[in-house]
């Protein structure tokens, strides 16, 4: 860093800010005197502190917030707004731009350097707001001949490694693996499919090709097709930072790792798998800022919003979150474990696998390994004095008994389960083994979702509804349709015509007169009529509702929800 310090002075501000103990930093100290290694080096290797933590507080020394750019994938596009000459002349790298605030976050050696900040000002203009960070000088040195010394386009590392232009420079830097042009492509692939808001990344190889396909708004989009004699070299920089056996190729393995991409964590969870023509690949995409939103941040309805808050106020009892793999419960489950988020209780999770790290929330995997399932989980959680308990999902009547266990012995329980509606939750646990009995008292309420796509607000285009529409739309003869619109495509949407998700809900709240009918074993029939009698709004009533608005299309609802009944 730029900033010298004694190693005592970094331990002391680290105590103060009771980051560390005393006995820690003596611990770091006496290894310290062996290794004869920064100290802060030492605190992270033991684990008592983190690297951001060490960062931050020799860069808080200057009342700047600081920046680890060896853990940044950068930009190309970002990287060009500020010329070579001036970045070398002026030590500073442009590492990630915020176009929604208009914010460029900066690298610099020195930020109190004005000489620096106006040269900069100058190349960006005044659409831009900087944001300088504290960075090592040496780091900002390499990083420069990294970012602009090779090239970060696709397009442009596909082409060095058909023509070798610059191998035998590669075979002169042995410890630079970014000289490799193999890592910049995978690292190129990851960055365009987080800039592109893709959930997951595909790399299929078929006989002469490799297919890369984006995961974008729930809907696969092909994004580029690369020559067989790629994915090789592709397929083992994957594995090695997921931290996979590279020699196997006969067996499916799981793996995971992160990046800094656009300023922030990006987390990928990886998986392979055999098939004809090679191991197929496929990232899923964990970036914590859009994982894990406010509950006011879903874009529910004041009803249903008002509904959910309601549930979750009851001190115990079992709430489900229903619908297929990729519908975004995940999402609102950390929602509302945020929401009741407190140093007050004691909030414990067991899932399959982790996926968002939470703050002050303790979070566990299930491990077949040392045969840690729900079930048995659930069990260990028990003896940990929980308040509330988040089961990733209920497949079996082992887990859905321990989980309503939990309920009933005075906790607040979270859970997913796999069902087309709120309604059908109820014969779904029935279907497991759970008795109408024990449901009764102890559900609070089930919460079905989907995710459909919103249209791009820049390009779609209003029309007259149908006569098919205006009878979906529960409209009669005669009543005043109000104008829906269509989706067309621009550049700011990449021609797709829809721009982001939102969620349609159905929420079943369980009153009294609900719980009586499930303690009388009555149908799902009954349940559900009793539930209409109660203003229950349906996902296809929340879907209607959203195309009335202008925020989607009746194409897009009947995508993910069934209309028919809504014709007969």
């Amino acid at each position: 860093m730029t900033v010298a310090q004694t190693p005592r002075r970094i331990g002391e501000v680290l105590v103060a800010k009771g980051l560390v103990s005393k006995d820690q930093v003596e611990i770091a100290l006496t290894e310290q005197k062996r290794s004869n290694q920064h100290l802060g080096k030492i605190l992270v290797r033991l684990g008592f502190v983190t690297e951001g933590v060490i960062r931050d507080v020799v860069g808080g020394s200057l009342g700047q917030a600081s920046i680890d750019i060896s853990k940044v994938v950068v930009d190309s596009e970002v990287v060009r707004l500020i010329p070579r000459d001036v970045a070398r002349r002026f030590n500073v790298l442009a590492v990630s731009l915020e176009e929604d605030k208009k914010l460029l976050t900066v690298a610099m050696g020195d930020t109190f350097n004005v000489v620096a900040l106006d040269k900069i000002r100058t190349q960006v203009g005044n659409d831009y707001d900087i944001r300088p960070l504290l960075a090592g000088e040496a780091e900002i040195e390499k990083a420069i001949d990294q970012f602009y010394g090779f090239e970060l386009s696709v397009d442009g590392i596909l082409r060095e490694i058909e023509t070798g232009e610059i191998d035998y420079q590669s075979l002169e830097a042995e410890t630079d693996e970014y000289s490799q042009p193999v890592v910049r492509l995978v690292n190129a692939l990851l960055s365009d499919a987080v800039k592109r808001g893709a959930s997951d990344i595909h790399f299929e190889p078929e006989q002469e090709f490799l297919r890369v396909r984006y995961r974008i708004d729930g809907v696969l989009r092909q994004i580029r097709s690369l020559h067989k004699n790629y994915w090789s070299a592709i397929a083992v920089r994957v594995k090695v930072m997921s931290a996979m056996d590279i020699a196997e190729m006969r067996a499916p393995q799981d793996g995971r790792f992160s990046l800094s991409l656009y300023g922030r964590a990006i987390d990928f969870r990886v998986s392979t798998l055999p098939t004809t023509h090679g191991e197929n690949i496929v990232l899923r995409v964990l970036d914590r800022q859009k994982g894990i939103v406010p509950l006011d941040g879903l874009g529910l309805h004041k009803e249903e919003l008002s509904l959910l808050r309601l549930m979750i106020a009851r001190p115990e009892g079992i709430i489900l979150v229903t619908g297929p793999t990729g519908s975004g419960k995940t999402t609102t489950l950390y929602s509302l474990l945020m929401h009741l988020n407190d140093e007050g209780v004691n909030i414990m999770t067991l899932e399959d696998p982790v996926e968002y790290p939470m703050g002050l929330i303790r979070q566990t995997s299930v491990n077949d390994t040392v045969k840690l399932d729900f079930a048995n989980g659930i069990r260990t959680l028990m003896r940990q004095d929980p308040d509330i308990i988040l089961v990733g999902e209920i497949r079996d009547e082992d887990t859905a008994e321990m989980a309503f266990r939990a309920a009933m012995t005075g906790h607040q329980v979270f859970s997913t389960l796999h069902t087309n509606s709120a309604v059908g939750a109820v014969s779904r646990l029935r279907d497991i083994g759970i008795s109408s009995e024990i449901m009764a008292g102890n559900i609070i309420g089930v919460v079905a979702q989907r995710l459909i796509r919103t249209l791009c607000e820049h390009c779609k285009e209003p029309y007259e509804p149908s006569k098919v529409e205006r009878q979906l739309m529960g409209l009669h003869v005669g009543d005043a349709a109000p104008t829906l619109y269509a989706a067309k495509g621009c550049a700011k949407c990449d021609n797709q015509g829809y721009r982001g998700r939102v969620a349609l809900m159905e929420i079943l709240r369980v009153d009294a007169e609900i719980d009586m009918l499930l303690a009388k074993g009555a149908t799902i029939r009954d349940i559900a009529r009793q539930a209409q009698e109660r203003h229950f709004r349906s996902l296809a009533d929340d879907g209607i509702r959203r195309v009335m608005e202008g925020l989607t299309t009746i194409d897009e609802i009947s995508r993910v929800v069934d209309l028919t009944d809504r014709l007969t």
